[in-house]
C-alpha cells in the first residue's frame, strides 16, 4: 500500500517534573505508528514541512519514509507542552505556520489512504481539504487535534467551537478525536446528540479516544448507528505524549488493510497502550 501522512512537524518543548525536555512531535508520531505496523512493501509518503536546524530531531524516523512532498521552512512550529496526570495539558505555541503546500504531489490516485491530522489546527484549509477530496477516490482520516483549540494573544491554545464544522466533516471518512475535542463539535449538551449529528455527514466513522478508559468507536450499519468499547490495558502509565497519533495511524492501517473496524480498534488500543507504557521513542 501507499499512505499519504499530511501534518505539522513540531518541535515540543516537554515539562515534566520540574524538567524540560526538547524532542520532535506533531505528524511525526502519527509517523512512528505507520512504521511500526507496516508490512515491508507498503510505502509511507509525507507531506509536512521542515527546517534544517532541526531536522536532527527527526531524521531517524523519517529516513525510513517518503519525503518527496516535504518543503523547507525557516521557523518550525514549537509548542510548550505542560503534562498533567489529571486533567488535558496546557499548549503554548511559538512560530504558527501557514498551510502545508499541496503543490508538489501530482497525482492523488497514487495512494490507497490518506492521514490527515490536524497538528497545530492550520495545517491545512477547508479549500486544500475540498481539492484532496475532489481528486482522491480512497479514505481520508482526520485527526481533530489542535483544530479543536483557538489561540489567544499569549499564543496558548484553548478549546473553543470549531467554525465550518459541517464543511470539514462532508469531506472526509473517519473522524477522530478525544473528549474534549468532542465537545467542540456542534453545541449539543449531549453527547449522543453531537455523535449522531457527525454520522450524517461523509465522515461515517468516530473513533472516540478516552485515555484511561480505552476508546469507542461508533459507525453507520443500515442507516443505523452501532458501537464497539475497547478498555484500556492496564499498564504503568510513562509518556502520553503522542499516544493518540499512533493510535490513529495503526487504526487506519489496519482497516485500510483488514477493512475490519473492530480488529482496527483493538490494534490501534493495543499499539497505543504499549507507547504510553515506554519512557522514550527508541523503547518502541
Amino acid at each position: 500500500m501507499n499512505i499519504l501522512l499530511i501534518g505539522h512537524s513540531i518541535v515540543d518543548h516537554i515539562e515534566k517534573n520540574g524538567d524540560q525536555i526538547t524532542k520532535a512531535g506533531g505528524i511525526f508520531y502519527s509517523t512512528v505508528g505507520m512504521l511500526l505496523i507496516k508490512n515491508r512493501n507498503d510505502k509511507i509518503y509525507l507531506l509536512t514541512a521542515l527546517s534544517k536546524n532541526n531536522y536532527y530531531l527527526f531524521e531517524k524516523i523519517y529516513s525510513k519514509v517518503c519525503l518527496d512532498y516535504v518543503t523547507e521552512t525557516d521557523n518550525m512550529p514549537e509548542v510548550y507542552l505542560k503534562d498533567y496526570h489529571d486533567r488535558e495539558r496546557d499548549e503554548f505555541y511559538k512560530n504558527i505556520s501557514s498551510p502545508l503546500s499541496l503543490e508538489k504531489i501530482e497525482d492523488l490516485s497514487k495512494f490507497d489512504g490518506i492521514l490527515i491530522n490536524m497538528i497545530t489546527g492550520f495545517d491545512i484549509t477547508i479549500e486544500q481539504l475540498k481539492f484532496i477530496r475532489n481528486n482522491f477516490n480512497g479514505k481520508i482520516y482526520f485527526d481533530v487535534h489542535t483544530l479543536s483549540r483557538g489561540i489567544d494573544q499569549n499564543m496558548k491554545r484553548e478549546f473553543r467551537q470549531i467554525k465550518d464544522i459541517e464543511n470539514w466533516l462532508s469531506n472526509i471518512d473517519i473522524l477522530q478525536c478525544n473528549q474534549n475535542e468532542l465537545m467542540t463539535i456542534f453545541d449539543y449538551d449531549n453527547e449522543n446528540e453531537r455523535i449522531n449529528r457527525i454520522l450524517s455527514y461523509s465522515a461515517n466513522i468516530l473513533v472516540l479516544t478516552k485515555g484511561s478508559n480505552g476508546a469507542e468507536l461508533y459507525y453507520k450499519e443500515n442507516n443505523k448507528v452501532k458501537n464497539y468499547v475497547v478498555p484500556a490495558e492496564r499498564v504503568e502509565v510513562k509518556n502520553r505524549i503522542g499516544c493518540g497519533d499512533i493510535f490513529g495511524a495503526v487504526f487506519f492501517y489496519s482497516y485500510l488493510r483488514s477493512k475490519n473496524l473492530v480488529e482496527s480498534l483493538n490494534e490501534a488500543n493495543k499499539f497505543a497502550s504499549l507507547a504510553v507504557s515506554k519512557n522514550i521513542l527508541d523503547e518502541l
